[in-house]
């Protein structure tokens, strides 16, 4: 064969299309479609518990009436109500074309939202290394150091509370604000490539505002959320802007102006006047009370990490950011306002990605870096095996909450009709499927606490066994009570009429009231 003649062998199907190249998922595009699937399937595994039911009564009360949808729990005006975010909205609008209800929306949200937390993981992480492995360390690092003892929270996203709160706006909240620092980790880091003024900078204004928008969203969807994300964007600007001049302020000056004004614009509820509520603030000082055990495992392997980046850079990103969040938690401890402890599931990102991003950087590591790998591997064992194998292991491990439903309830109670209740899980979930509570179970600013105390009040009352037949009469009459759904436990009052009873609980549902509209 003479020499200037070339042979190749011939290259048939998509490879040709590639030039010869055949697509590989990276280390991450594989183990986060092997995790989605994973998870997905245990969320859907465990049944639905907990905040559960007070979102499926808001998609509930918005399937009812869109643009003025009254109180998740309770027959009230729903005017104010922070839970009709846009997040919300959105889900309200699929439960109206669809038809499904409150309970298969939420469900269904929980794959949505994960996706938009490992999508946005990626993304975030990438900007603070190129290291391939990283982001698989930093999705392991997240769902299992935590502590030995469980933490379940909205906003936690252990492995084990990831079976519960998928569905939950806050996951979608924590997805978006991976998305955002990710976004303003690049915008920081690679200002110095873009002309401050002239066309190139005008052209780079849009992606500010825009990155404002999300901010705002973020605190619309889940306000305690954004207090994190917030910190998180300005520990990225902190740490790596490079020069500061006026055009470099005027564009994160706009970034905050879009976040405020993406804010103020929403219909539903001030989000402002959320900030000197105190109404939830007792439910959370228990955040306070179990830091140790919740944590423990973060910190003792996360801290290493973050001193050896702080050791090479003060203005480190991540280092600033769990400085910040620490002091937010400080400051609610001190003051009172309990409520600031949710950021803690954010608080340990710092501590979680730091050694994520040590552990993937290129080998021979040094003695350092071993030890922190043997730590990282132990304690994600140790978390797996205490706390979160449960979540994925259906015996033989402590499993997550198993809550159980109301459907065989809820298909003789009409939409809107009011209950009253005595059980912890009936209180927490009912509402979830259209019926109103005659005193909610939560704290809601759009509630006068007075209000819902006076509610609880009129409820005790008429569940107390030496209540007399007008006593209770009254308090049917004040509040609208249609329904009596009750444990085992209480006796059911003479005028009550038996409809259905549970064979899991032994709960009772009884007929009270008149139907809206007739007298007696």
């Amino acid at each position: 064969m003479s020499a200037d003649v070339l042979v190749r062998r011939a290259v048939h199907g998509a490879t040709a299309l590639r030039g010869g190249r055949v697509w590989r998922p990276s280390p991450y595009q594989a183990a986060a479609f092997l995790f989605f699937l994973v998870m997905s399937l245990a969320y859907w595994r465990v049944p639905l518990c907990c905040d559960a039911g007070q979102h499926a009564a808001v998609v509930e009360r918005l399937k009812a009436d869109l643009f003025h949808p009254r109180h998740p729990m309770a027959d009230l005006p729903g005017a104010g109500s922070a839970y009709y975010s846009p997040y919300a909205f959105a889900q309200g609008v699929f439960a109206r074309a669809s038809g499904l209800g409150g309970w298969e929306v939420v469900r269904l949200a929980g794959p949505l939202n994960l996706l938009v937390l490992l999508t946005g993981l990626n993304r975030f992480v990438r900007v603070l290394t190129p290291r391939p492995w990283a982001p698989v360390f930093a999705l392991l690092a997240m769902v299992l150091l935590w502590g030995t003892e469980r933490a379940w929270w909205s906003g936690y996203l252990g492995l084990m509370s990831m079976t519960g709160n998928l569905g939950y706006p806050s996951a979608f909240a924590i997805g978006l604000t991976f998305w955002a620092w990710a976004l303003t980790g690049a915008r920081a880091r690679d200002v110095r490539r873009v002309r401050y003024v002239g066309p190139s900078g005008l052209r780079a204004l849009p992606g500010y505002a825009g990155l404002g928008v999300l901010y705002g969203l973020v605190l619309l969807v889940h306000p305690i959320t954004s207090v994190a994300a917030v910190l998180g964007g300005v520990a990225l600007v902190a740490g790596w802007q490079p020069r500061w001049r006026a055009a470099v302020l005027g564009r994160w000056a706009l970034t905050a102006g879009a976040a405020v004004l993406t804010a103020a614009v929403w219909p539903y509820f001030d989000v402002f006047a959320l900030a000197g509520d105190d109404s939830v603030d007792a439910l959370h000082r228990k955040l306070y009370t179990r830091l140790v055990g919740e944590f423990w495992l973060a910190v003792v392997v996360g801290l290493p990490a973050l001193w050896l980046r702080g050791r090479r850079s003060p203005r480190d990103p991540l280092v600033l950011m769990f400085v910040l969040d620490c002091l937010v938690v400080a400051y609610g401890w001190v003051s009172g306002h309990y409520t600031y402890g949710r950021i803690l599931g954010l608080a340990l990102v710092p501590l979680q990605f730091a050694p994520a991003v040590e552990l993937a950087a290129p080998r021979p590591w040094p003695a350092p870096r071993r030890w922190l790998g043997r730590a990282a591997a132990a304690g994600a064992c140790l978390g797996f095996f205490t706390v979160h194998a449960g979540a994925l292991v259906p015996a033989g491990f402590p499993q997550p909450p198993d809550w159980p439903e109301y459907s065989w309830a809820a298909r003789h109670i009409g939409p809107g009709e009011v209950v009253i209740t005595d059980g912890y899980y009936a209180g927490h979930a009912i509402a979830g499927y259209g019926p109103n509570l005659a005193a909610p179970a939560w704290p809601d600013p759009a509630l006068d606490e007075r209000e819902r105390r006076r509610r609880e009040r009129d409820v005790e009352r008429y569940l107390d066994r030496d209540s007399t037949r007008a006593e209770r009469a009254a308090v049917v009459r004040r509040h609208h009570v249609r329904w009596l759904l009750l444990t085992r436990w209480r006796p059911v009052p003479e005028e009550a009429v038996v409809v259905a009873w549970s064979e899991r609980t032994g709960e009772v549902l009884a007929r009270v009231g008149s139907p809206p509209g007739t007298t007696r």
